[in-house]
């Protein structure tokens, strides 16, 4: 079992159903899946940025990426309706956790700027983007 999901399960949920009176276990608030995204400008011009995109994705997530295509046309980026330009990866159940643990103890510690990570609030639950 993962060390995130063994910690959440082992402390946070009894505290989190302590703290806000949560009769039923399963009622308290997790994870449901972590969505990894990547926009390739580039791949508008030469493909090959979007081939080593999709390598370095496959490589942090462990999963195949999708590719993302235009929905619109945008004059101003050289962008047409149908062209590739972004890659995206769902990444759910231990795998989740697992890159959720490598993020919080190995990555982000070693980020110098802590004004790129962003924080944003939304009506259903909390999102977390890292530009």
């Amino acid at each position: 079992m993962a060390r995130l999901k063994d910690l959440y399960q082992s402390q946070i949920v009894p505290e989190l159903a302590g703290e806000f009176n949560y009769k039923n276990p399963m009622a308290v608030p997790r994870m449901e899946k972590v969505i990894v995204s990547m926009g390739v400008g580039r791949a508008t011009q030469d493909k090959k940025f979007l081939e080593l995109a999709k390598k370095e994705l496959m490589m942090i997530t462990s999963q195949m990426p999708v590719v993302c295509k235009a929905k619109k046309s945008v004059s101003n980026f050289k962008v047409r309706q149908g062209n590739e330009t972004g890659l995206k990866v769902t990444v759910r159940r231990e795998r989740m956790y697992e890159f959720m643990d490598r993020l919080i103890s190995l990555v982000i510690p070693r980020v110098r700027d802590f004004a790129v990570l962003i924080r944003t609030v939304l009506m259903g639950g909390v999102i977390t983007q890292w530009a």
